[in-house]
């Protein structure tokens, strides 16, 4: 494949770009009434699309981004899942762009949003779709998992927002179709997931070809100690938004725990979810084997269920997601692929058939129940062999998760087992792409003044195809 390295060559590929019509604007509808606090500082054509999606008050999280990403400020965001951080970022960035509008060139992104899987990439695609359907401008998603031509294509069009997997960016980077040399904003969403699965050297190499005067917007559920001094370096004097960084759970989910032998948890699993209360759920396993069993057990008993998780291949994965959406399946089975950025909003129980191994995934798994105001159910197995992980997590949420012990597999031993957790508990301390814990810095800070690390051509590696297929490939075996 060839590459692109010099900017001659850049300056013709991206002349030689077919002239592209910008997509008929569509004329929004007058208000009914005025948008509160935040979102009425936005312009009519966004009011309007939001609208549409039924916002008429901001999230706290909404409320005091919005603001400060109007006035072009640098922020660091942090809030607990399902509290609207997409929306945060995605209206005042598509009004920001929308101000200067003008003709997308090929490859070349006015803005550039990173997320850590396929799942959440797509959703942030659906959401810039929805809240910019208004205005002229183009945004795409890529990620690994699929055949490149399509993106290749969507790319020589020309996008103004490019959403997109750390692997497959870089894929593209190297064979001279994505240039990020005029990205205006940048935008990392859900980072410490995406640092756990290792993309902390992909996001350098990333950060490397960005200018150095950008807007820079980082967000995360959580943001420990360490990751906030790697996100400092990264911004220039940013606002910090937290959003009750002390509250791990809503309230609006009923949490409960059950003891079980681990050989009875399909039997309890299949027993709870002939409950019609149990509308829509969704079960999360540790491995990606046991989700798998665990779909061929519902199935066997006249349950529809689908599986979602790494070894599926993307249109397997869109498949399964669709049809749960969809409610053609009663029950997704997934490993933490989905526990962040799945955003289904009638969600009625989280069950969790194994317990997850680091205690903050239990606060996004329970997360996808009780969004968009209603209730939800997180209910939880423990055997004897997952009760250390309960410790953990019920240290976590400062509270133990209220115990169940009405129901015919409840295992006493469970309940009393002091077994202490496996060797490979908490999280791990590398990955196939480096840990955020590294020493490796981003490649140069704004504040001293001198261009990133690897902006000079003689720097360049080009590689072609890489083997790499992007997106989840980094996450631990598990998922």
């Amino acid at each position: 494949m060839k590459n692109y390295a010099s900017n001659a060559s850049r300056r013709r590929y991206r002349n030689s770009a077919p002239k592209q019509q910008l997509r008929p604007q569509l004329t929004p509808k007058p208000l009914e009434k005025p948008l509160d606090g935040a979102f009425g500082t936005l312009i009519p054509a966004i009011q309007q699309a939001i609208a549409v999606e039924e916002y008429v008050t901001p999230t706290p999280i909404q409320e005091q981004c919005i603001p400060h990403l109007l006035e072009g400020r640098d922020l660091l965001g942090t809030a607990q899942t399902g509290t609207g951080k997409t929306a945060a970022f995605t209206l005042p960035l598509l009004q920001r762009l929308s101000r200067h509008s003008r003709r997308p060139g090929r490859g070349t992104p006015r803005a550039l949003i990173l997320a850590p899987t396929r799942e959440l990439a797509a959703q942030i695609g659906d959401s810039v779709h929805a809240y910019g359907k208004y205005l002229n401008l183009h945004h795409f998603v890529i990620f690994g998992g699929v055949k490149q031509y399509s993106q290749v294509k969507a790319l020589n069009r020309g996008v103004d927002i490019l959403v997109a997997t750390p692997g497959r960016l870089l894929d593209l980077m190297q064979q001279g179709f994505i240039h990020l040399d005029e990205v205006e904003v940048f935008i990392l969403d859900e980072v410490d997931r995406m640092l756990d699965m290792g993309f902390i050297h992909d996001i350098n190499k990333v950060l490397a070809e960005i200018p150095d005067t950008r807007q820079t917007l980082f967000f995360s559920a959580t943001m420990a100690p360490k990751m906030e001094l790697l996100a400092k370096t990264m911004v220039t004097d940013p606002v910090r938004i937290t959003i009750e960084p002390d509250k791990p759970t809503l309230d609006s989910i009923t949490q409960k725990v059950l003891f079980v032998e681990k050989g009875k948890k399909d039997a309890l699993l299949t027993s709870l979810l002939s409950d019609r209360k149990v509308k829509k759920a969704i079960v999360f396993t540790q491995m990606k084997h046991t989700a798998n069993k665990v779909v061929k057990k519902l199935t066997a008993s006249g349950i529809r269920g689908t599986a979602i998780h790494g070894n599926k291949s993307q249109a397997m994965r869109t498949r399964a997601l669709d049809g749960f959406k969809k409610g053609r399946y009663q029950v997704l089975v997934a490993t933490d692929v989905a526990a962040r950025g799945l955003d289904v909003d009638d969600i009625t129980h989280v069950f969790n058939y194994d317990l997850p191994v680091e205690s903050e995934t239990y606060v996004h798994r329970i997360g996808r129940t009780a969004r968009a105001g209603a209730d939800g159910d997180a209910v939880s197995f423990c055997s004897s062999e997952d009760r250390s992980y309960l410790r953990e997590i019920e240290r976590l949420l400062g509270r133990q998760v209220p115990a169940d012990m009405d129901h015919e597999f409840h295992s006493e031993e469970a309940s009393r087992s002091l077994k202490p957790a496996p060797s490979n508990f908490g999280r791990q301390s590398s990955s196939p792409r480096g840990s955020w814990n590294s020493t490796s810095k981003p490649g140069g800070s704004r504040r001293s003044g001198g261009r990133r690390g690897g902006r000079s051509q003689g720097n360049r590696s080009p590689q072609g195809n890489s083997s790499r297929s992007g997106g989840d490939r980094r996450q631990q075996s598990s998922h």
